[in-house]
């Protein structure tokens, strides 16, 4: 009946179009009312404020307000224009070089964000005019630069690797390291991609830029190139925890955009906080609706059923486990947001995954990577409206110019998937 109840009003509001953390939130509550059914409505309801509390309040969390200000920091700091400068003065004279530009931009701004939507619309609003000049069409031009930035979910440092961290209790900074390489893989398959679709239409080269131009580009480019060598350095060579490489970035962001670039300004900088405020919010909101929802499935001990059932249906087969994964990921991942899905899924598959000898690490990534697609898949592909937005397209055009790139990023995830040398490499 619980179970019932919890799935039920979950579907009806999402039909509604209610917000997936209302969705969670209103869902998990209704369940909590029918299991204490009979008892005093305030001993009912005093677990809400305690769960909510617990969800929010983990120290490991604190990165992701961090980040998330880490990252419109350098966006308003002027970083994306200087960045995609150089590249397009290093790689501007090949035929199709705009696209692998934009690829290549895209994951250097992951590197600095962490966030997918974040880096479409830092990039974006350059990078989509720049490809349909170059001959792209513009619903390839809006795909691909929404494909790019769902890499920013994979390229540490990611705010989904602190989420899942934080739920399969697994060390964030061995998330990061696990996390490079499938990266930057996704980005090389966004090229391949580019520069098979560039040979059949007319594509427009720049000039060769000279030795000097790109050497003037690379110094204004400098400390924005430095941002991500002194997250992940500081990460990888034990100096800071990733939750105090989040501080870190903030301030090196501002010193660069007051002092170096003088981009931020006092109005400028009180946007950001604004911004920051208001993503950060709409995380937590969802982080602590997915906790009530994971309750939920604990108490109702359905969280045991589920896993038992895909053990039976597994039967020790790892082969079996991850298609199951990609499967139900990659569906829900065309409805829910990466956070939210975390939530409900890492508690199924991680018992299971732990039974069948899979590491956490390899499993994170595995499921991150089926996220990060599913910010590019229709219907509510956040970073398809994003892209759609700014390249003033309808969704469904951008549909059909999704498929070759939703297409190499398949490949790479079975890659991912079943080749665990690729995430573990570092680790």
């Amino acid at each position: 009946m619980v179970g019932i109840v919890l799935l039920g009003v979950f579907v009806l509001l999402l039909l509604f179009g209610a917000p997936i953390a209302v969705c969670l939130g209103m869902s998990s509550v209704a369940a909590i009312l029918v299991q204490g059914a009979g008892k005093p409505i305030e001993a009912v309801m005093s677990v809400l404020p305690r769960l909510c509390s617990s969800a929010s309040s983990k120290f490991v969390l604190l990165a992701i307000p961090f980040f998330i200000l880490s990252g419109n920091v350098m966006e308003k700091a002027g970083i994306s224009g200087r960045l995609i400068n150089l590249a397009e003065k290093c790689l501007g004279h090949i035929k199709g070089g705009m696209a692998i530009v934009c690829v290549v931009v895209s994951c250097f701004f992951a590197a600095i964000s962490g966030s997918g939507p974040a880096t479409v619309a830092a990039l974006g609003l350059i990078m989509i005019p720049a490809l349909v000049k170059a001959g792209y069409p513009a619903p390839f031009a809006c795909a691909l630069m929404a494909a790019g930035g769902a890499i920013g979910v994979v390229i540490p440092p990611s705010i989904t690797f602190v989420v899942y961290g934080s739920i399969a209790d697994a060390s964030i900074t061995n998330l990061f390291k696990a996390g490079l390489v499938p990266g930057l893989l996704m980005g090389l398959g966004l090229i391949i991609v580019s520069l098979i679709l560039g040979r059949t239409v007319d594509l427009k080269v720049n000039p060769r830029a000279s030795w000097k131009e790109r050497w003037i580009a690379f110094k204004d480019a400098f400390f924005g190139l430095m941002m991500p060598v002194i997250i992940l350095g500081g990460i990888y060579g034990g100096i800071f925890t990733p939750t105090e490489a989040a501080a870190v970035s903030v301030f090196y962001g501002l010193f660069v955009g007051v002092f170096i670039y003088r981009e931020i300004n006092f109005k400028k900088f009180i946007d950001i906080l604004i911004d920051s405020c208001s993503t950060t919010a709409t995380v937590m909101f969802i982080t602590m609706g997915a906790t009530l929802f994971a309750y939920v499935l604990t108490r109702a001990r359905l969280d045991l059923m589920i896993s038992d059932f895909m053990i039976s249906i597994v039967g020790g087969n790892r082969i079996i486990f991850f298609i199951i994964i990609n499967i139900v990921l990659l569906i829900a991942g065309c409805f829910l947001d990466s956070t939210s899905a975390l939530y409900i899924f890492t508690p199924l598959f991680a018992p299971v995954a732990l039974q069948l000898g899979i590491d956490p690490i390899h499993l994170g990534v595995v499921m991150i990577v089926n996220l990060a697609i599913g910010l590019f898949t229709p219907p509510v592909g956040v970073n398809l409206y994003v892209a759609c937005g700014i390249g003033d397209i309808k969704i469904e055009e951008i549909s059909k110019g999704i498929v070759p790139c939703l297409i190499a990023e398949l490949i790479i995830l079975l890659l991912v998937t079943y080749v665990e040398p690729i995430s573990m490499m570092f680790v």
